[in-house]
């Protein structure tokens, strides 16, 4: 069963957590040339369900940063920046129908659930790849990624790392889980 979450920040939370997310725009600027933090704060402050879902980024270990802006949709993209998979997103099947499909040893939670449940969507194979070309993530474990219908349905889940220079996307069974294996979220606000 997908955890449940309050989805309201103490204020205490809430400028603790935009204290954090300025620091590390400031910090990574490499990540969102021209961008201003004062109108992303403005739309952050102005969407507090998404300031909650970067909250539960932050606190899984994903250390959410603006990659990008999307002008046609008007909106900031967010995305785990963490250098390696969240700690606090790790072990667990790719969906709940992984989850099932397992016999013993079943991990607490699957990460199409858990993503859903926190607001966020976990990166596509073009969004991993993106990423890769702001900095090296995962080059010591590995992020599921959203995989076509025609190969969930054969049983089938991708997931991506970086090893020897390069950005390499796999395949496992969608029940699998690993200690070193979690998942990227990405939000739009």
């Amino acid at each position: 069963m997908p955890q449940e979450y309050k989805k309201e920040l103490s204020p205490e939370q809430y400028a603790a957590l935009l204290g954090v997310l300025e620091a590390r725009f400031l910090q990574n600027m490499n990540r969102h040339k021209g961008l201003e933090w004062p109108e992303i704060q403005a739309k952050l402050e102005a969407n507090p369900d998404k300031l909650w879902s970067l909250h539960k980024m932050e606190e899984t270990g994903g250390e959410p940063d603006v990659i990008g802006y999307d002008v046609q949709a008007g909106a900031y993209m967010f995305c785990d920046c963490s250098a390696e998979s969240p700690t606090g997103r790790r072990s667990v099947c790719y969906d709940r129908e992984g989850l099932e499909s397992r016999k013993e040893f079943k991990p607490e939670d699957s990460a199409m659930e858990l993503a859903a449940a926190m607001g966020i969507e976990i990166l596509s194979e073009e969004q991993y790849r993106e990423l890769q070309k702001l900095g090296t993530f995962d080059a010591k474990t590995s992020s599921w990624l959203q995989t076509p219908a025609a190969i969930r349905k054969l049983g089938g889940a991708l997931f991506g790392d970086y090893r020897y220079g390069n950005v390499f996307v796999y395949h496992n069974g969608a029940s699998s889980y690993y200690a070193a294996r979690g998942f990227r979220g990405s939000l739009r606000v």
